[in-house]
């Protein structure tokens, strides 16, 4: 198990952006299952007015991806022997989304490294909220970037372009 202090140190987003409060059981190699708390105390809900329904409070599944994600990116990094570099998002195909996510619950990711080839990772996995999936993902591709790349590849870090597959939940956003 890796508390929160092991996963900051793991992860390169910081406050607010720290997106895994716990990593419960890693494979390297292989996959990990981690957890987030939503609260509705997080940054994204400040401004919404008191009287916002619970159904307009459902968890941003941009925030939900990128939760995986930073759960992805410990895997890739216990994973990986040589340089690491920054570790960016290549690409996401075959993403659903189940239903909302409300605050008050515990996100479980569950990560699967799919292939490891040079400095691209390959994943696939689902996030449960009480056993029951509220994303599945069938792909999302990583890359290990060194800064030295970045800083000559501008600002957005990427040199190619990837194509994103994401359909929203029933009733969610662009229902």
């Amino acid at each position: 198990m890796i508390e929160l202090d092991g996963v900051r140190r793991l992860l390169a987003p910081r406050r607010p952006m720290t997106l895994v409060d716990r990593v419960l059981e890693v494979v390297p190699g292989e996959r990990i299952v981690a957890v987030k708390a939503v609260t509705g105390n997080e940054p994204w809900y400040a401004r919404m007015p008191e009287d916002t329904s619970a159904e307009q409070l459902a968890y941003p599944p941009t925030l939900l991806i990128e939760s995986w994600g930073q759960a992805a990116g410990i895997l890739a990094d216990l994973s990986h022997e040589g340089p690491k570099g920054v570790l960016l998002l290549a690409g996401a195909a075959d993403v659903e989304f189940h239903r909302p996510v409300l605050p008050g619950v515990l996100l479980k990711h569950r990560v699967r490294l799919v292939r490891f080839v040079r400095e691209l990772v390959g994943f696939e996995g689902e996030i449960l909220v009480d056993g029951k999936a509220v994303a599945s993902i069938g792909q999302l591709t990583m890359a290990y970037r060194s800064d030295d790349v970045l800083r000559q590849s501008g600002p957005t870090g990427l040199t190619t372009s990837a194509t994103t597959a994401v359909t929203d939940p029933p009733g969610g956003p662009g229902a």
